[in-house]
């Protein structure tokens, strides 16, 4: 998780309180969406990073990417929160994030956002 944040220019508590958040670092999870592997991919998105998401090295690097790919939209665009953007964008789809010009309203996508930043929290003061 260190070398994924660390290539992708991430901070590795996002990525790990992310990776925590969608499958507790379980590399066989299946969500009820049909989300699956440890970084939590619906299959189009695993295609197009060309990875088998029940394979964790690829899997977390590909998180790592995908992640920073939004945080640096999202900083780019000059958004007050873009992590928190990025996980709505991760949760949610980027779609969703564009709809809404920000965070969609949905109570599922709020709670991962709050859920992860504690997580994250918790990590970086643990360090």
């Amino acid at each position: 998780t260190l070398r994924a944040a660390r290539a992708a220019g991430l901070d590795p508590g996002f990525l790990a309180a992310t990776l925590l958040q969608e499958s507790a670092f379980d590399p066989t999870a299946v969500s009820w969406a049909g989300a699956v592997g440890i970084g939590q991919f619906m299959v189009p998105t695993a295609d197009l990073y060309g990875i088998d998401p029940f394979q964790p090295g690829p899997s977390i690097d590909a998180t790592a990417r995908l992640l920073n790919s939004y945080v640096t939209l999202y900083r780019g665009r000059r958004a007050a929160d873009p992590f928190a953007l990025a996980l709505a964008a991760y949760n949610a789809g980027s779609a969703a994030v564009e709809r809404y010009g920000g965070v969609p309203p949905y109570d599922e996508t709020r709670a991962y956002i709050v859920d992860v930043r504690e997580r994250w929290s918790r990590i970086v003061r643990d360090r």
